[in-house]
């Protein structure tokens, strides 16, 4: 039994998902699959969707323990709301990571996710956040996450620009998320991608059988 309880704290919650998210000129994009997976080995769904609206231009896609996750969002919502009714505005995008953070750190004993959030606001246009495990906040033009990112690295290293367009980095992302998830066996199911600029959000799905293909089945 003891032995039991060990390798259960060591192997911990499996995080089989692929988020992402990339800057381009004037905007972000934010993606991710939608399987969701029971420690890694049975698929209990594949139409989740993992990324999360949080206010009007602020997403965020989630990895790790599904449950935990949606919690921490959950008031990250209510937390965001009530600082906007405040300030008489819509809050920036560090703020909507910032409270992630604080959330993830003071119960960093107890959770078991990470996060991606993007978003534009006006006065730094478009961010990227990560918030990892235990609460660290680091900030970047392109991040990658979840068990499916570990095959697309050197895709992400090689083929992504500062200052791309639109365009470019819809497929850029595209790609990404095809190839962790035609490697990766607990990514699968739908694209999610979303589109954050000035002018609002985006939301496009793209089904399993339309995304690109780069190798035999």
């Amino acid at each position: 039994m003891e032995k039991r309880i060990l390798d259960s704290q060591i192997k911990g919650v499996s995080t089989g998902t692929t988020i992402l998210a990339a800057t381009f000129d004037g905007g972000v994009v934010i993606g991710s699959d939608s399987r969701a997976s029971m420690g890694g080995e049975y698929v209990s769904s594949k139409t989740i969707n993992k990324v999360i609206q949080v206010h009007d231009r602020i997403f965020c896609c989630m990895a790790g323990s599904l449950a935990d996750a949606q919690a921490v969002l959950k008031a990250a919502k209510f937390h965001l709301s009530f600082h906007s009714v405040q300030m008489e505005s819509s809050p920036q995008v560090i703020a909507a990571a910032s409270v992630l953070k604080e959330l993830c750190y003071e119960n960093k004993d107890e959770l078991q996710a990470g996060f991606i959030t993007a978003g534009w606001d006006k006065k730094k246009g478009p961010q990227i956040y990560v918030v990892s495990l235990g609460g660290m906040l680091i900030k970047q033009e392109v991040t990658i996450g979840g068990s499916g990112s570990t095959y697309i690295y050197g895709y992400v290293d090689a083929k992504y620009r500062p200052n791309m367009s639109r365009e470019e980095c819809l497929q850029f992302a595209t790609n990404a998320l095809a190839l962790a998830m035609g490697r990766d066996n607990v990514s699968g199911g739908v694209a999610h991608l979303v589109v954050i600029t000035e002018s609002g959000a985006e939301h496009t799905v793209v089904p399993g059988d339309k995304l690109p293909k780069f190798h035999d089945d």
